[in-house]
């Protein structure tokens, strides 16, 4: 069997999407990067740029939940609809979950977020992310991934992997190179590839890189922030890992490659600001 954690061999056939609603939450305050969601890209605040993406998907609704005036009425400005939320919230899914309470949705209602600092989030996967849900009753949450090419991007701990089941379910997500190909990584040299190496990985290994977008249905949203944090979750600093121990199911969607970059530096700014110039 291969090391690699791919989707599984078959599936049913895809139930109709049914409507969802994005929810983009938004904090103004960056430690790389003050300011953030407002950042200037071709004329319009990074937030509105996500926005208008998720709006190209299959979403009933798309919505900012910002923690700060100033981003709510940037939103408007632009006809984008945004609504005001706490801003003590200790993390993106707790600021979801007052979200859900505000926009009054349903137990049963799918919300996809997708974060303040995407702007070239690709339309399809947000309804391929909701659509998990839509397909798999058995699970609480869906998420996305890709394959990793590189031996570079396989061990930088800043890239997280994920290792599937045979039915397209998280295992376990980690900032370690998981799996560990054994056999592959006997006696040969890749494995010890010094930082930024732009070697590939051998012919047959294709671990999988966690893409940070997440689909949830509502009542899962609100009980979420309550569960107590996993010991893992403090480990690794992965906060979807606390789902995984209290036994929730997480459906990924295995995307055919990467999405563009994200924001979270200058640097990154400067490269989507030429990508969308």
């Amino acid at each position: 069997m291969s090391a690699a954690a791919s989707a599984p061999a078959s599936a049913a056939a895809p139930t109709a999407l049914p409507g969802f609603t994005v929810v983009i939450p938004a904090r103004l305050a960056s430690t790389r990067l003050p300011n953030k969601p407002l950042a200037d890209i071709a004329g319009l605040p990074m937030v509105v740029h996500v926005a208008r993406r998720a709006a190209r998907s299959g979403a009933a609704r798309s919505v900012v939940a910002a923690d700060d005036e100033r981003i709510v009425e940037a939103c408007r400005q632009h006809g984008v609809e945004a609504l005001l939320t706490r801003a003590d919230h200790a993390s993106g899914s707790d600021r979801l979950a007052e979200a859900c309470e505000l926009l009054g949705l349903a137990g049963d209602d799918i919300v996809v977020n997708v974060q303040g600092d995407e702007p070239l989030m690709d339309p399809a996967l947000v309804d391929a992310v909701a659509r998990l849900l839509a397909d798999r009753p058995d699970a609480s949450m869906g998420t996305a991934a890709h394959a990793i090419d590189s031996v570079a991007d396989f061990l930088n701990p800043n890239v997280v992997k994920v290792v599937l089941d045979g039915r397209g379910l998280a295992h376990y997500f980690s900032r370690a190179p998981i799996p560990h190909a054994r056999d592959q990584a006997a006696g040969t040299a890749w494995w010890q590839q010094p930082a930024g190496s732009p070697a590939g990985l051998p012919a047959g290994f294709a671990p999988l890189r966690h893409i940070g977008i997440y689909s949830y249905r509502a009542a899962f949203l609100r009980q979420f922030p309550q569960l107590p944090p996993a010991p893992t979750e403090a480990l690794e600093a992965l906060e979807q890992l606390r789902a995984l121990w209290h036994g929730h199911r997480i459906g990924v969607h295995v995307a055919a490659a990467a999405p563009g970059p994200g924001v979270d530096t200058p640097a990154d700014l400067d490269r989507v600001r030429a990508l969308l110039g």
